[in-house]
């Protein structure tokens, strides 16, 4: 199956897709069937099924969703043999995750909801680098992927926000705050603001703890974009922030942690 790279055309791209959603696991079984030369030798609902079908099928591309149970998609790629690696594309609901699959060197990142011609590009590049691997020309890139693996956890220098239906990255120090709104957080940039579907606890572990604190349950502040601070009554202070001049106060029982990294002492308070 793996010969015959002489060809203009693959012969068959071989296919696995993994995503614990049963209708987006449909909608790509049926863009992969209106597809010339495409062939689906694997469909995977969780972590540890994808790196069997993987192992099982030799699949050139491997679809791959970000959170699913039994093993996200990050740690179904640490499992797999650098051998058995096939060319990644990452299909996923959750934009806080594209950073990290650039790192990783995965080939492309589908953002759901995403249209046909966008999957027909994303599989367009998936066909053209498996006729590379077939000759030989993308062991080096096989070999990045595994040690991407290890930056992922870095943490976060760019945040992929969705803007006109594109995907900006934002430079992390110029965010001011990050307000958390249930299962969606408001990241403020200037006089932007970004919504995006995660949660503040979520966020503020991919953040630099070193910037970032924490200074209200529902509040995350960049320390180098707080230009003043007023004390309050009961231990609180009005942070001012960024070039914008926005005002948050702080939490109460945050106070040990605020005054501590912006250096603030007793005398300050008062």
């Amino acid at each position: 199956m793996m010969g015959g790279g002489e060809a203009a055309e693959p012969s068959v791209l071989r296919v696995a897709l993994a995503d614990d959603e049963p209708l987006a696991r449909s909608r790509l079984r049926a863009l992969l069937a209106a597809e010339p030369h495409v062939e689906l030798v694997s469909e995977a609902a969780s972590g540890a099924e994808a790196v069997r079908g993987v192992l099982q099928s030799s699949p050139d591309v491997l679809l791959l969703d970000v959170e699913m149970p039994a093993g996200d998609g990050f740690e179904v790629l640490r499992a797999l043999p650098p051998e058995s690696l096939p060319v990644v594309v990452f299909v996923t609901a959750w934009q806080q995750h594209a950073v990290r699959a650039f790192e990783a060197q995965a080939l492309d990142f589908l953002l759901k909801p995403y249209d046909k011609e966008r999957f027909r590009a994303a599989l367009a590049r998936a066909r053209q680098q498996v006729r590379l691997v077939r000759r030989g020309e993308a062991v080096a890139r096989q070999e990045a992927l595994l040690s991407g693996l290890a930056l992922s956890e870095a943490p976060l220098r760019r945040l992929p926000v969705k803007v006109d239906g594109r995907i900006r990255f934002v430079d992390c120090s110029a965010i001011s705050h990050v307000e958390s709104e249930a299962n969606y957080v408001r990241v403020h940039v200037g006089t932007e603001q970004h919504v995006l579907r995660e949660t503040l606890t979520h966020l503020e572990e991919r953040l630099d703890t070193r910037r970032f604190l924490r200074v209200h349950r529902s509040v995350l502040v960049n320390l180098d974009q707080v230009r003043e601070a007023e004390p309050l009554s009961q231990g609180e202070y009005l942070l001012v922030l960024g070039s914008s001049g926005t005002a948050v106060r702080t939490g109460r029982s945050h106070r040990v942690r605020v005054e501590a990294a912006l250096g603030l002492g007793s005398d300050s308070a008062r």
